[in-house]
C-alpha cells in the first residue's frame, strides 16, 4: 500500500499486453470498507430499524404489523400489532417544521378512516364496524363519547379520510386542512410580492416553450456530437464562426428588443397588471442586454488572443471523431453511471433514515413518547455512512474514466481497426473488474480525502455567515478554494493515471508518476489541450445554450403581454447546459485520454521498422512538422530540447 516512494527503473511502456491484478491491498481495503457499509445496512435491518422505517411505530415503541415485546418503564409497549399494520397520528397538523416532524400521538390502526368522521359516536361505530381503534389503547370503542380524556387520547375532529402511503404504511388524510394556514401564508407573501406573483405566472404560462425548449437543446446535443464524428476537421472553424455570430447576433437582438419593449412602454394604454409585466419584461431584457454585452466582449478577447492555436487542435479533433465512429456507445456511459449513482443514493438515504430509527428506545419526558437513539461508538455510524457515499460515489464516476479510457486505448493501440474486439468497451469493463478495482478505489480515495474536509469547511463558512468574524469567513473561504483547486487538480491526474493504467497496467502510484513525467515533458501540448481544446467543447456548450437561448427569445416574444422572461429562460438554458455537457464531456475525456497515448507514442517509437508509430494519419503529419521545425546542428548539446519544444508548440 506504499505510494511514490519506489525505487523502479525507467519503463518501457508496453500497452495491451498481458495483465496483472494492480493495487491488492486497496481492493481489499475497499472490499471491507464496502463490506462495513452493508453491516451497517443489516444492523439497520436486525434492530428493526428498517422495518419501524417501513412499517412505522407509534408512540409506544410499538411496530405496527408485528408481534412487540415490552419496553420497560413504557405501560402501553409490547402489543401485539400483527393485524394492525397502518400508523394513525391524532393530530396530523401538529407539524414541528424546525425538526421536520409529526409532534401528534400516533397510534397502530388496523384500517384508515375512508369516510370523514364528524362525532365520537361516529369514530365508536367506525371502530366496531372495521375493528380499527382510532383512539389509545387503553380506552375502549364503546366508550369512546363519554371518555373523560377523549379529548387529549383520541383524535381531533373532524377525522378527514385518510389513504394509506406505499411501502411507509401511514394514514395521510387526502385533503390534509393544517397545510391551509401554510398555503394562506404563501399566497399572502405571494399576493404581497407581486413580481414572484408575475414570474410564477410565467412559468406556468410558458410549461409547454420550456419543454419544447428541452427537447430543442437535446437534439442540438445530438447534432453537435453527430459534428463532431463525421465533420470534425471544420469542427473547430464552425464552433467559432457560429460562436461569434450567435454572441453578436443574440447581444444584438436583446437590444432591439429592449428598445423595442421600452418604447412599447411608454406608448402602453393597457391595464395596471398589463404594465407592470412589460416593466419587468423592459428590466429583465436590459438585464440580459449589459449581461450578454459582458460576455460577448470577454468570449472575443479570448478567441482575439488563442486564434493562432485554434486550428493546431483539428487533428486531435479529428481522431476523437473516428473514436466515436468506431464506439458509439461510448455516449451512453454518463447514462449508465448517472443510472449506478442514482441507485446507490437511494440505497443509502434509505439505510440513513433506517439508522434514523436504529438505537435504544428512549422515553420523551416532554411529550411521553418513545424515541429510538444510539449510544456509544453505534453513533459513529452515521459519519461511517457518510464517508462511504463520497467514497463509492467517486469509485462509480473512477470507473465510468477507467472504462472509457480502457476503450480508446484499445482503439488507439490497434493497427488494424478491423482487428478489434466486438465489444470494446465491454471489454474494457471486464478488464476494469478483474484487474484494476483497486487502482479505482485507491484513486478514489484520494479525492475523497481531499473532498471531505473541503465539504466540513464549507459547511462552517456556511454558518458562519452573518457573523462579526470577517477575517475567520475570509481565512476558510481561501482555505475552500485552495482545497478545491487541489481537487480539480488531483482528479486530472486521476484520469490520467487511470490511462496509463489501461496502458501499462501498473498500480495507481507507479502511473500516476509516469502520467505525471509525460504530463510534464509535454508541457506545452497540455496547456493547448487545457485550454484551446476544452475551450472549444465549452463553445459548443454554449452554442447549444445560446441556440436554444434564441429560440426562447423569439417563442417567448410572443407572449410579452403576460409572461415575464427571467424563470422560464433561465430554466431552459440551464437545461440546455447541462444536456450539452453531459455529452461533450465524454468527448473532452475522449481526447485526454487521446493525447496521452500519443504522448508515449511518439516517446518511445519514431518510425522506424519495428518501433512504427499506431497513431492516426493526421496525428502523424504534426509528427513530421514538428521533425521539420526541430532541425538542429549535430553536436548542439541543446538542439534536442529545442526540437522537443518546437514538437510540443506544433502541437499546442
Amino acid at each position: 500500500m506504499g505510494c511514490c516512494g519506489s525505487t523502479e527503473s525507467k519503463r518501457d511502456w508496453k500497452p495491451l499486453e498481458e495483465r496483472s491484478c494492480t493495487d491488492i491491498p486497496w481492493l481489499i481495503v475497499f472490499t471491507l470498507f464496502c463490506i462495513g457499509m452493508a453491516c451497517i445496512c443489516g444492523f439497520s435491518i436486525a434492530t428493526g430499524g428498517a422495518s419501524r422505517m417501513m412499517s412505522g411505530y407509534d408512540s409506544y415503541g410499538n411496530t405496527c404489523g408485528r408481534n412487540n415485546t415490552k419496553i420497560e418503564g413504557v405501560p402501553l409497549s409490547g402489543r401485539d400489532m400483527t393485524e394492525n399494520k397502518y400508523v394513525f397520528f391524532l393530530d396530523p397538523c401538529n407539524l414541528d417544521l424546525i425538526n421536520r416532524k409529526i409532534k401528534s400521538v400516533a397510534l397502530c390502526v388496523s384500517r384508515c378512516p375512508a369516510t370523514e368522521l364528524k362525532t365520537y359516536s361516529d369514530l365508536k361505530q367506525f371502530a366496531l364496524n372495521n375493528g380499527s381503534h382510532l383512539c389509545s389503547y387503553d380506552i375502549s370503542a364503546t366508550r369512546y363519547p363519554s371518555h373523560g380524556e377523549r379529548f387529549t387520547k383520541c383524535p381531533k375532529l373532524p377525522i378527514l379520510p385518510s389513504k394509506a402511503v406505499p411501502l411507509l404504511r401511514r394514514c395521510i388524510p387526502v385533503d390534509l386542512s393544517c397545510y391551509a394556514e401554510f398555503a394562506q401564508a404563501f399566497v399572502t407573501f405571494v399576493t404581497d410580492n407581486t413580481v414572484l406573483r408575475r414570474v410564477i405566472g410565467g412559468v406556468m404560462a410558458s410549461k409547454e416553450i420550456i419543454m419544447g425548449l428541452c427537447v430543442l437543446a437535446l437534439v442540438l446535443s445530438l447534432i453537435m456530437m453527430a459534428v463532431i464524428r463525421y465533420i470534425s476537421k471544420v469542427l473547430v472553424w464552425i464552433l467559432t464562426v457560429l460562436v461569434i455570430i450567435g454572441s453578436i447576433g443574440g447581444t444584438g437582438v436583446l437590444w432591439y428588443l429592449y428598445v423595442d419593449h421600452r418604447n412599447a412602454l411608454n406608448n402602453n394604454t393597457t391595464s395596471v397588471f398589463g404594465r407592470e409585466v412589460a416593466s419587468d419584461n423592459v428590466k429583465a431584457l436590459l438585464v440580459f442586454s449589459i449581461g450578454a454585452t459582458i460576455f460577448t466582449v470577454v468570449l472575443l478577447l479570448v478567441m482575439f488572443i488563442l486564434r493562432k492555436r485554434v486550428a493546431l487542435t483539428i487533428s486531435l479533433f479529428h481522431v476523437a471523431g473516428k473514436v466515436f465512429i468506431h464506439l458509439p456507445l461510448l455516449v451512453l456511459q454518463p447514462f449508465w453511471t448517472f443510472l449506478c449513482l442514482m441507485l446507490f443514493w437511494v440505497y443509502w438515504i434509505a439505510v440513513l433514515l433506517s439508522l434514523g430509527t436504529t438505537g435504544t428506545p428512549v422515553k420523551n419526558n416532554s411529550t411521553s413518547a418513545v424515541e429510538y437513539h444510539m449510544q456509544g461508538p453505534l453513533q459513529y455510524m452515521v459519519w461511517y455512512h457518510a464517508v462511504g457515499l463520497i467514497w463509492i460515489s467517486e469509485f462509480i464516476l473512477a470507473f465510468q474514466q477507467m472504462t472509457i479510457a480502457g476503450a480508446v486505448v484499445t482503439y488507439y493501440f490497434t493497427r488494424n481497426k478491423s482487428q478489434m474486439p466486438a465489444t470494446p468497451i465491454l471489454s474494457s469493463m471486464i478488464r476494469t473488474i478483474r484487474y484494476h478495482l483497486g487502482t479505482l478505489a485507491k484513486g478514489s480515495f484520494i479525492i475523497t480525502l481531499v473532498k471531505i474536509p473541503r465539504l466540513i469547511l464549507t459547511y462552517i463558512h456556511s454558518q458562519l455567515k452573518g457573523k462579526e468574524n470577517a477575517c475567520a469567513r475570509c481565512m476558510l473561504k481561501a482555505c475552500v478554494c485552495c482545497l478545491w483547486c487541489l481537487e480539480k487538480c488531483l482528479a486530472y491526474l486521476n484520469q490520467n493515471a487511470y490511462t496509463a493504467t489501461a496502458i501499462n497496467s501498473t498500480s495507481f502510484c507507479s502511473s500516476a508518476r509516469d502520467a505525471f513525467i509525460i504530463l510534464v515533458e509535454n508541457a506545452l501540448r497540455v496547456a493547448a489541450i487545457n485550454t484551446v481544446g476544452d475551450f472549444i467543447l465549452f463553445l459548443g456548450k454554449v452554442l447549444v445554450v445560446s441556440c436554444t437561448g434564441f429560440a426562447g427569445i423569439l417563442a417567448l416574444n410572443y407572449q410579452r403581454e403576460y409572461t415575464v422572461w427571467v424563470l422560464p429562460l433561465l430554466i431552459a438554458c440551464m437545461f440546455a447546459f447541462l444536456v450539452a455537457h453531459c455529452f461533450l464531456s465524454v468527448f473532452e475525456n475522449v481526447v485526454d485520454v487521446l493525447f496521452l497515448c500519443f504522448a508515449v507514442d511518439t516517446k518511445y517509437n519514431d518510425g522506424s521498422p519495428g518501433r512504427e508509430y499506431y497513431m492516426e494519419k493526421s496525428l502523424m503529419e504534426f509528427v513530421e512538422n514538428s521533425k521539420k521545425m526541430g532541425r538542429y546542428k549535430p553536436g548542439d548539446g541543446d538542439g534536442r530540447e529545442m526540437k522537443s519544444m518546437a514538437r510540443g508548440a506544433t502541437f499546442a
